[in-house]
């Protein structure tokens, strides 16, 4: 297993990897080569302290096509003071990043998934320049869980009694699938304006403390089980669907995705139409890094 970044995010998904063990080896490269020697010697006591079998080492870019997947939590150096759209605000300091990585990379095999933000805009540069068909992104898993936990609290359910996704960007122009959205396998009412507000405050109550890690890294423990065929389950990723770069629901079967979008009435249509423009005209700023 392969990780691009030692930063905050790098670190928790790294930590994920040693705890649930889905690796014998990981390999950790960053752009700031002292900060991945720095996590692989943090990782080895936490291996060793927990009985983990897991060993991490830090490597080169080109040492991870060895890898069967890659996990890139890459940042670029930019400060985020924005109250809205906050994760694109990371679009031009990441993206050339983003791109010479694929292009180290082009030819890889193995699945990709990718962290960093804006996630849509970064899962389909690096796809594109990499020329590797396994990339996805994991924002809207992120977005889907928080909007389960949420709904679920408003309505006085467990969390697990709520089916329901979160789709198109992650960011301002996320899709909540109101309409296909099932509460103990019922249809009900969405409080769409409380679920709304729930959904843009959350990240900036956890970005007051630092950073979101564990969700993400979370995320991205689902999405590798799935990829790897290690569980069939159903999960949001970004991918290629119908022509744009979104988040929609994969149906995971022995690694192998499908597409399953859920119904969306007139206004959620409108709505995920509005979110690829969006994602769109994104993609075209940092357009000229594709080689």
């Amino acid at each position: 297993m392969g990780i691009v970044g030692a930063g905050a995010v790098g670190q928790s998904v790294a930590a994920a990897l040693v705890a649930a063990g889905l690796s014998r080896r990981i390999q950790v490269t960053s752009w700031k080569p002292a900060r991945a020697t720095s996590l692989v010697t943090d990782l080895d006591d936490l291996a060793h302290l927990s009985g983990s079998p897991v060993r991490a080492e830090s490597c080169k870019t080109a040492d991870l096509t060895a890898c069967e997947a890659i996990v890139i939590c890459l940042r670029g150096t930019f400060t985020n003071t924005a109250k809205q759209d906050v994760r694109m605000t990371g679009l031009q300091a990441n993206a050339p990043h983003i791109a010479a990585l694929a292009t180290r990379l082009t030819g890889y095999r193995g699945t990709v998934i990718v962290v960093t933000n804006p996630v849509d805009v970064m899962t389909r540069l690096f796809a594109e320049v990499s020329g590797v068909r396994r990339v996805f992104g994991v924002g809207s898993n992120l977005d889907s869980v928080r909007y389960r936990l949420t709904l679920a609290r408003l309505l006085g359910v467990p969390a697990s009694a709520v089916d329901g996704h979160v789709i198109g960007e992650h960011g301002d122009h996320a899709v909540i699938c109101a309409t296909a959205t099932r509460v103990g396998g019922l249809p009900l009412p969405v409080p769409l304006r409380q679920v709304r507000a729930e959904l843009a405050a959350r990240p900036l109550r956890i970005t007051e403390g630092g950073r979101a890690r564990f969700g993400p890294a979370a995320a991205v423990l689902t999405a590798l089980r799935a990829a790897l065929g290690l569980t069939d389950t159903t999960v949001e990723l970004c991918t290629e669907h119908g022509g744009a770069w979104h988040g929609i629901p994969l149906r995971f079967t022995a690694g192998a995705p499908a597409p399953c979008l859920p119904p969306l009435d007139r206004s959620e249509a409108r709505q995920l139409a509005g979110a690829d423009r969006k994602l769109a005209a994104a993609y075209h700023q940092i357009r000229h890094l594709h080689p």
